[in-house]
């Protein structure tokens, strides 16, 4: 196994269940702007390539045509996992991608199904990732804290932390 396998591995074990991410676009003024996306990549499809439906008139469109590097920040507070991803974000008006992603959750938000006019295909090309995955107890958590605050020493491990690069 490759490392940059192992790699997508560890990153989609932390991302698979979180079913929304926050999407950071630059506006053409310059303004950071962040939008909640629900990624809808299949297991059979975990790769090194996000996807997400956004319409086809959104700022999200806007902003990734005009400048296409983006962040995506996924966050399970009561796992203690949070996980930033940067990537090249590109319009993919695939029919076959699309129909591969579709789900009747999408229906909701573009009644007219994978022809919806309105349904675009977002691609995020993931470049890097960076994570935090803490796997002790609140409770411990919590000693950890206040035996730093007494003795003003920063907190001993508090989980894993790592960066990914898959480009």
């Amino acid at each position: 196994m490759t490392t940059s396998t192992t790699s997508e591995q560890s990153l989609w074990k932390l991302i698979r269940d979180i079913r929304f991410g926050m999407l950071t676009t630059q506006a053409e003024s310059g303004d950071l702007r962040s939008h909640p996306l629900t990624t809808q990549n299949r297991k059979e499809d975990e790769g090194t390539v996000l996807w997400f439906f956004i319409s086809a008139r959104s700022e999200i469109l806007r902003d990734v045509l005009a400048r296409h590097k983006v962040n995506l920040a996924y966050a399970s507070p009561e796992d203690d996992r949070y996980v930033s991803i940067s990537g090249r974000a590109r319009l993919d008006n695939n029919p076959q991608q699309k129909q591969a992603l579709w789900s009747t959750m999408s229906q909701a938000w573009f009644p007219g199904g994978v022809d919806d006019p309105d349904l675009a295909l977002l691609a995020v090309d993931i470049q890097q990732a960076e994570y935090w995955d803490i796997k002790s107890s609140k409770m411990v958590q919590l000693f950890k804290m206040a035996k730093a605050a007494i003795t003003g020493k920063q907190p001993e491990h508090m989980g894993d932390h790592q960066k990914v690069h898959l480009t």
